[in-house]
């Protein structure tokens, strides 16, 4: 299972989220995920090694071509996690919006 440190990581660079983003359409070959891209062929490779190792593509040999596919179950794990931060924050967003209105309220009848 890969960690969520080597998910984030991949995800960091504007091309392999680029790459992820085709895979989501549908199974690629590295020639169709490099065409967008003004980049050397090792460099490409290197964007798809560091995906692989993040597990968050599978890539198998069809013939002469390696197809790529998306792997849905880091980015879960990140989606998770995320959702899970997100509630924590908005959680004690509200408890201090709750403590502001009953302070300006507190405040408003001492002035009065």
């Amino acid at each position: 299972m890969p960690s969520l440190d080597s998910t984030f990581i991949a995800l960091a660079d504007p091309t392999r989220r680029a790459i992820l983003a085709r895979l989501a359409c549908g199974e690629a070959t590295v020639g169709e995920l490099a065409a967008p891209f003004a980049l050397a062929p090792p460099t490409i490779s290197k964007h798809l090694r560091m995906l692989e190792r993040a597990e968050l593509i599978e890539v198998r040999k069809d013939a002469q071509w390696r197809r790529c596919r998306l792997a849905r179950a880091p980015l879960d794990d990140a989606d998770a996690w995320i959702r899970q931060t997100t509630g924590f924050w908005q959680d004690g967003l509200d408890k201090l919006e709750a403590l502001a209105r009953t302070r300006g309220a507190s405040k408003a009848q001492d002035d009065a």
